[in-house]
């Protein structure tokens, strides 16, 4: 292994972490009769405040508060609900991004790498061709948290680069910026 990859293994590690709490897609919003707590638990959500937010989700139904309990379980790393929860969504809609940003988080979290890989390049070809693949970013990102695992930092690198296109503002956006600098 090179001496960039030494320092880039060490760098994602610290910088990134073995969970990376701050990945998410953007906040959607409340859509159809799921309840009208889902805006309260969202605005949980948002403010970081997983648990609380955990608790209001569990009563409500429908697909997005699904999604958001999968993305709340996955925070705090409750894995293998969120997991579920999250393939459940992706069942109804293989593009629900924050689905399979917590999909992708739970399975790199439970060290499922290859799984994560090939369940997130599934979603990846479910957007298609689509010119906006901004919804894809996190797909990209958990993607190549699972290739940096396995030790493909050429696919890793891949999967970054796409990431930063899609999500140029996203929290993650500059640690991953800085760590592809060290690499090339």
């Amino acid at each position: 292994m090179s001496m960039k990859r030494v320092l880039l293994c060490g760098c994602l590690s610290a910088a990134l972490g073995a969970g990376c709490a701050t990945a998410e897609p953007a906040p959607r919003r409340a859509r159809g009769s799921e309840g009208g707590d889902l805006p309260a638990a969202i605005s949980l959500y948002n403010q970081a405040k997983y648990a609380e937010a955990e608790a209001v989700l569990r009563r409500l139904g429908g697909a997005e508060a699904q999604a958001y309990l999968a993305a709340c379980l996955a925070k705090q790393q409750k894995y293998p609900e969120a997991e579920a929860l999250a393939k459940a969504v992706i069942a109804a809609n293989p593009t629900h991004a924050l689905a399979v940003a917590a999909l992708g988080q739970s399975l790199v979290g439970q060290g499922k790498n290859d799984e994560a890989i090939e369940r997130l390049s599934a979603a990846i070809t479910a957007w298609g061709d689509a010119d906006d693949k901004a919804d894809a970013a996190y797909a990209f990102f958990w993607r190549g948290q699972a290739h940096y695992r396995k030790g493909q930092f050429d696919r890793m690198v891949a999967d970054f680069e796409i990431f930063l296109r899609l999500a140029q503002q996203a929290p993650e956006a500059n640690t991953v910026r800085q760590l592809l600098a060290g690499v090339r």
